[in-house]
């Protein structure tokens, strides 16, 4: 899976060098916790014991899904068209944190079933409009998901080429937890069933109903799936794209902040096929959809926040990012025992 992308390895030297400035800061030895690993993390990933958070980018992918036709949503797939008219009006939850966080953002039509509006800040990728029902049959084609990945890879590559040193993936597709539950059950093995919650809101007879509909799809293409493979049968194209925007963004050295429960399932997707992209992932928070946590248990990932937020379009990233912020001024700014003169550890 975008395998022409060359994704540089981490040089130990520079992670080795990073622990060493954290722990001569004038603080005891790991007392800033997850922060000083950040810190380290941070400085591998971009080679240099100088990291950035600025500038920091969000792409939020909109895409729609077929298996909605089938009740696993509590909401009809045209309110996928009309929240992307509300981002790009700037009313969503990820425009105010964006705003409050200084984050740029770039709105993609990565598949919507409906009509966005023209609107001059809409990416439209012109792949197809919603993916087929996974009920019945794959929901894209092999040359539609070549294309997503590469459609994501390049908005990435090309926002770190201008100077963005973190890209964080959002989502909004009506559907896209239960094609993400069916993801994580074909690329890892995970329970389908504690992969199944409410969403956006279903009640218990929903999530049941959801579950036995979850169930059928999954039998129609069983056993364990190739991540390329597994987007093709169950979508989606805003998943397939940020599968991909994770390798590009990791290919130019940008920091990758990962969001909830569907970018967490596009994640699985671009580490499984490509590991050597972990290191410049951050996963930002653990949501409060049940199988968030069994997917971020199986990558061996430790989120940086959990705020029981299960909302989506990068909002818990967004949240989270700074941290990142504070990690670098901390490497940056913060002084040593030697430079404020204070006597180190007996």
């Amino acid at each position: 899976m975008l395998a022409t992308h060359h994704i540089d390895p981490v040089d130990p030297a520079i992670l080795a060098a990073a622990a060493r400035a954290v722990d001569a800061k004038t603080k005891p030895p790991g007392s800033l916790g997850r922060i000083e690993t950040l810190a380290v993390q941070l400085a591998g990933a971009q080679a240099t014991l100088d990291p950035a958070a600025d500038p920091a980018r969000l792409l939020l992918f909109a895409g729609d899904h077929g298996l909605v036709a089938e009740g696993v949503s509590a909401w009809p797939s045209e309110v996928t068209t009309q929240m992307v008219a509300n981002f790009l009006a700037g009313g969503a939850a990820a425009n105010v944190f964006a705003r409050t966080n200084g984050l740029a953002i770039t709105i993609v039509d990565a598949g919507i079933a409906g009509s966005p509006p023209d609107h001059p800040d809409l990416v439209r990728a012109g792949i197809r409009r919603g993916t087929r029902n996974a009920l019945i049959e794959d929901a894209l084609a092999p040359e539609e998901v070549e294309a997503a990945l590469h459609f994501g890879a390049r908005l990435a590559a090309e926002a770190a080429g201008r100077g963005d040193r973190v890209i964080v993936l959002g989502e909004m597709g009506i559907g896209n937890t239960a094609t993400s539950a069916l993801i994580a059950h074909a690329v890892d093995g995970i329970d389908l069933a504690g992969l199944v919650g409410p969403g956006a809101g279903l009640d218990a007879a929903g999530v049941g109903r959801k579950a036995e509909i979850l169930a059928r799809a999954a039998a129609r293409r069983p056993g364990r799936l190739k991540p390329f493979d597994a987007l093709c049968a169950f979508g989606g194209l805003e998943i397939a794209m940020m599968a991909g925007a994770l390798i590009g963004a990791a290919s130019r050295r940008a920091v990758v902040l990962v969001d909830g429960f569907i970018a967490t399932a596009a994640a699985l997707c671009a580490l499984r096929a490509r590991p050597e992209a972990s290191p410049y992932v951050v996963f930002a928070h653990r949501s409060r959809e049940p199988g968030h946590r069994l997917m971020l248990e199986a990558l061996g990932a430790d989120p940086l926040i959990d705020l029981d937020l299960r909302l989506g379009e990068g909002t818990g990233a967004l949240l989270a990012f700074p941290l990142l912020r504070n990690a670098c001024a901390m490497l940056k700014d913060m002084a040593t025992f030697d430079s404020a003169g204070i006597s180190g550890k007996n």
